[in-house]
């Protein structure tokens, strides 16, 4: 290996002896002790650091301010003698001060420090390289130094900065004009740090998955953040995000930045062409070197106003900007402003080489390894073109450089640890390191491949998969040394670190992989791991807090459900253990600071699995079952009933918690209260009445007199007597010339009975759709609204009165009543064909979408045979559908079908059925248990009706006709099962409790000859004691074909 120098040597900074030249036009072999095995150069304003592989630091140049770290001669590289004991890994010069970092992440540095860039607070030359003392106890990976300021990562992602701060190049601010020791830079704590670097008065920091961030100087635009006003903070450069910037090289007021695809750009000072775009102008935004684009760049360098690329494939240096001291390597020194080869033994006699002709036979005898530069100087380390050294690449980083990063090889080791074994040191130091520093978990588990990059709300760069793995890895851990230090990493550090306001999107990412620590599983740890948790989800400021939440979004139902159940444990053991003292009592659940938490985070996984997930998680999966057992449910909802401002805590403030039977409790809980009030009332009427001398007696019940022959004019009469209050009592129905008194089946068939003739198509007031046999209301209707008013008490009496109705509406309707959003889905249930139409055209992604499709902002309607054209926006019929306006339509088209096209009767029903129930009952239900409180549904579970099933007078389980009866009722079809209950309950579906809650009695008669007979006010079936299956079989298909009439027995 050989080194070259060029440039300025008037300090001997090229450390070539005392010769008479103050300037090396092109580059010459420079001979020293450790010229062969060179491994980094690192140049100031006059003076130049060496670095050997073996650690061994020379310096040579200037030594005004003692920045050699050596009294001996300035012309040549000499050994620093105070360093011998060290092995040095890395070297960074400024303008009069020196650095080295040894192989124990220790900083030492010399010098001036006349602007306390030595970190020591000495404000004295220290001509002796000295450990920066308050450092001594990080783990550095990485230094720099602008000319009179420094900075240096630690192995945990923080930055430390120092020296002079004029123009805010330390990223703390403007309060101090300096720094004298290092400051921790605030504003990038959490980010993954891979690499930093300083200009001379300005600073980057790139973070793992190529975020850039700038600050200090800028009045030549030359931390490429589109303005030339300094920046005491870091910022991020924008513009580069999604360039896949790897490196950056930084000049005296400009800057360098090489993206892992191999091109450059630059911005700042041009005035000496040191931008290498061909002219001498400022640039306020990275711009590409287009002269460079043709070639992979995988080095650049900067000195003070000229730039140095290295393209391997060609195995030539590029050089531009300033040139009168030679630093760009021609015989003719002169300014330079696009890229020109620099000439050295390094190069071919003969034509330009192409990409990928680097091992031509016809070559030059050696080949670059390593380019170096600073001040007006430049170094290369090159070597023999057959040696199987490879060119450095500044793209890829040395892992010794990078933070500390949590792998499934670590985590795989540490399971395999016995539980008593001893655990080396430096393991237990860079778990702590690890399990303390958001840094180091969110630079973890990224993708293997570019995906990664860059890091945005709609891309986590996460490799989930990975990351699930080495924490089942973790849950296996038997060592209870390193159980109990990332037990106490994780609650007492690096949860308390989370911050309201994180800097970049990449510290969220931590909110993916913390939730996959197993100990959040355990719901007793909820003080020191899911309260803070919550806390800092909770705390997080609106445009973060929706980044996390959609991100979690994206995750797989296992793993969303797996975060669900763990807050879910902690509602559950609060409840159950925290506040109850006897299993006899039900509690009565107050304002309590952790449970308030658990319950806040699952409220916003709840919404945010309805509005973002694709694939949802059932909502019974929030459920906790049988809360009503345990609270006293009844009252907290009668107190949230009263704070009407929601200023107190209340479970009913979180009813996606509840079950179906919670639900069920508060809905009968409601319909008493309002039931009582209502009767109250009239009682009160009545008796007032009585007091003044009225006649008229008043009935507490909603009572409805009507006949078969004229139900829904009846009915409408009835209903007309009553006003809104009054549809709060207690429904009874009567028709005219039967004698059933109704305890609840006379109610059952008169709901089904009317709906089945209001919906009849002669009304025209609902369009059925053929294909998912649904009803939606028809736009072509000339009914008034009155009798959409009607449908909605009915469905509104219904719910209150507890009985099941077949009313076909699709979710959508429900949807409305509740105020959701209808979307595709909903389009899709209701028809089809459409849907599935809607969803092609928006997942079509071709350029002829015009050609393919054809339509227009419009729809056509058949209005009685006749063809009408409804525009969705103004003049739709004349705007085609493109492939940028096709989402448009499909919300326009939406938006008709279910809105629009349907408001005036849509209003009506939502007026009728609010008369009946409307108030904050609603709020307890989502839309789909709201459809099943009016429709029930079918899931059936025939055995779970007979475990139900109660028996009296004389018969028993083990009865003979019994058993014949559930022999032949289990044999039956599923149809005249569906008829059985239709002719013993009145309804064929079953409520939202499921099978459990029809609860059946049967009980003997003595004459054999009769039918079965139902007695559907009180689900009691009559049951002959019959001699033989087949007559029974017989005689009950006989007896439930018989589902309409009612007459006493």
């Amino acid at each position: 290996m050989a080194t070259f120098g060029w440039g300025s040597t008037i300090n001997g900074e090229l450390g070539l002896g005392g010769i008479e030249e103050d300037f090396i036009l092109t580059p010459r072999e420079i001979h020293w002790k450790g010229s062969a095995d060179l491994e980094q150069a690192a140049c100031g304003t006059s003076h130049t650091l060496l670095l050997t592989r073996q650690g061994e630091v020379f310096s040579c140049g200037n030594n005004d301010f003692g920045q050699l770290g050596h009294e001996l001669s300035r012309k040549r590289p000499q050994f620093i003698n105070a360093l011998e004991n060290y092995t040095i890994t890395q070297l960074s010069s400024g303008s009069m001060h020196s650095m080295a970092l040894n192989e124990w992440g220790q900083v030492f540095t010399w010098g001036s420090d006349a602007h306390g860039q030595l970190g020591n607070e000495l404000s004295t030359v220290q001509a002796t390289p000295r450990i920066v003392r308050s450092l001594s106890t990080k783990n550095i990976v990485q230094i720099v130094c602008g000319h009179f300021h420094c900075l240096a990562l630690t192995n945990s992602g923080e930055i430390f900065a120092w020296g002079s701060n004029d123009y805010g190049q330390l990223g703390i601010g403007t309060k101090v004009e300096k720094a004298s020791k290092p400051v921790q830079v605030e504003a990038l704590s959490g980010i993954p740090i891979a690499f930093i670097c300083c200009g001379s008065n300005h600073s980057f920091a790139v973070s793992t998955s190529g975020a850039i961030f700038a600050w200090g100087k800028n009045n030549c635009g030359q931390l490429g953040l589109n303005d030339d006003k300094h920046h005491p903070f870091p910022e991020q450069i924008r513009a580069l995000r999604s360039l896949g910037v790897r490196h950056i090289a930084c000049g005296d007021d400009f800057s360098v930045f090489l993206t892992g695809d191999g091109r450059v750009f630059t911005c700042g000072l041009g005035s000496y062409g040191q931008l290498g775009h061909g002219g001498s102008n400022n640039e306020i935004t990275p711009r590409m070197v287009l002269e460079l684009a043709g070639s992979t760049i995988t080095q650049v360098c900067c000195g003070k106003k000229h730039t140095l690329a290295f393209v391997p494939s060609r195995g030539r240096i590029y050089g531009f900007g300033l040139g009168h001291s030679g630093q760009l390597g021609m015989t003719n020194p002169r300014n330079i402003s696009l890229p020109q080869v620099v000439n050295g033994p390094w190069i071919s006699s003969g034509p330009g080489l192409k990409d990928g002709d680097e091992g031509a036979n016809d070559g030059p005898g050696m080949k670059i390894r390593r380019i170096f530069s600073g001040g007006d100087h430049c170094f290369v380390s090159a070597v023999e073109r057959s040696s199987s050294v490879s060119s450095y690449d500044c793209r890829i980083y040395d892992a010794k450089t990078q933070i500390c990063q949590l792998s499934l090889e670590m985590a795989s080791s540490l399971s395999d640890l016995s539980k008593d074994s001893n655990v080396d040191l430096d393991v237990i130091s860079n778990l702590e390191v690890i399990f303390k520093n958001q840094s180091c978990l969110n630079g973890s588990f990224l993708r293997d491949t570019e995906d990664h990059r860059p890091c945005t709300s709609k891309n986590h760069g996460l490799d989930i998969a990975i990351a699930e793995s080495a924490f089942e890895y973790i849950r296996k851990i038997e060592n209870s040394t390193i159980k109990d230090l990332i037990w106490e990493s994780i609650t007492t550090d690096l949860i308390q670190s989370l911050k309201a306001k994180p800097p970049d999107v990449e510290t969220l990412r931590i909110y993916l992989i913390l939730p996959l620590y197993h100990e959040f599983i355990n719901s007793k740890n909820y003080p020191k791991l899911h309260t803070p948790f919550c806390q800092a989800v909770l705390r997080l400021s609106e445009c973060p807090a929706r980044i996390v939440h959609r991100w979690w979004s994206e995750q797989s139902i296992e793993y969303y459900e797996r975060l669900i159940e763990c807050f879910k444990g902690v509602v559950t053991y609060i409840v159950n253990f925290q506040y109850r003292q006897d299993a006899s009592t039900r509690l009565v659940i107050g304002y309590e600071k952790n449970l308030h938490m658990a319950l806040s985070l699952l409220l916003n996984l709840f919404v945010t699995n309805h509005k973002y997930r694709t694939e949802k998680v059932p909502c019974d999966v929030f459920h906790i079952n049988d809360l009503h057992e345990t609270v006293d449910i009844q009252k907290d909802y009668v107190m949230w009933l009263q704070d009407k401002d929601n200023k107190s805590f209340h479970l009913c403030s979180y009813p996606f918690i509840f079950d179906v039977g919670t639900k069920t409790l508060l809905l009968q809980t409601d319909q008493r209260i309002q039931m009582h009030n209502a009767m109250q009332t009239a009682t009160t009427e009545g008796f007032l009445q009585m007091v003044v001398g009225g006649s008229q007696v008043l009935n507490p019940f909603l009572a409805l007199n009507v006949s078969r022959e004229n139900l829904v004019q009846d009915t409408i009469s009835e209903l007309q007597r009553y006003s809104a209050n009054e549809y709060k009592r207690p429904l009874r129905v009567k028709f005219h010339g039967e004698e059933a008194e109704d305890a609840g089946g006379v109610q059952k068939e008169f709901l089904m009975l009317l709906l089945k003739e209001i919906l009849d198509p002669k009304y025209g007031m609902f369009k059925e759709y053929e294909e998912s046999r649904y009803i939606w209301f028809s736009n072509a209707s000339f009914e008034g609204a009155g009798m959409y008013t009607l449908i909605g008490i009915l469905c509104g009496l219904a719910i209150y009165n507890f009985t099941i109705i077949d009313l076909p509406f699709p979710l959508a309707l429900y949807k409305r009543i509740l105020q959701e959003p209808v979307d595709l889905e909903d389009l899709k249930e209701l028809s089809p064909t459409v849907g599935a139409s809607m969803e092609t055209m928006l997942a079509h992604e071709g350029n002829d979408f015009e050609d393919v499709f054809c339509v227009t902002f419009s729809i056509t309607e058949d209005i009685f045979g006749e063809q009408r054209t409804v525009d969705l926006k103004p003049d739709g019929r004349n705007i085609f559908v493109t492939q940028e306006s096709k989402q448009e339509f499909v919300d326009l088209y939406i938006d008709w079908i279910f809105n629009r096209s349907c408001k005036s009767h849509f209003d009506g029903f939502d007026l009728g059925f609010q008369k009946v129930c409307g108030g904050r009952i609603m709020h307890l239900f989502t839309s789909r248990e709201l459809m099943a409180m009016v429709v029930g549904n079918e899931n059936y579970d025939w055995f779970a009706l007979q475990e139900t099933t109660e028996y009296r007078n004389g018969y028993s389980s083990s009865d003979q006709t019994i058993q014949w009866f559930w022999e032949v009722f289990h044999e039956l079809s599923t149809n005249d099962k569906k008829n059985f209950l239709l002719y013993l309950t009145g309804s064929s579906r079953i409520p939202i409790q499921g099978m459990k809650a029809i609860k059946i009695y049967i009980q003997p008669t003595p004459d054999d000859r009769f039918l079965p007979v139902a007695h559907t006010c009180f689900n009691l079936l009559d049951l002959p004691r019959y001699k033989t299956k087949e007559k029974l079989r017989y005689k009950l298909i006989q007896a439930i074909q018989q589902t309409q009439g009612f007459s006493l027995v």
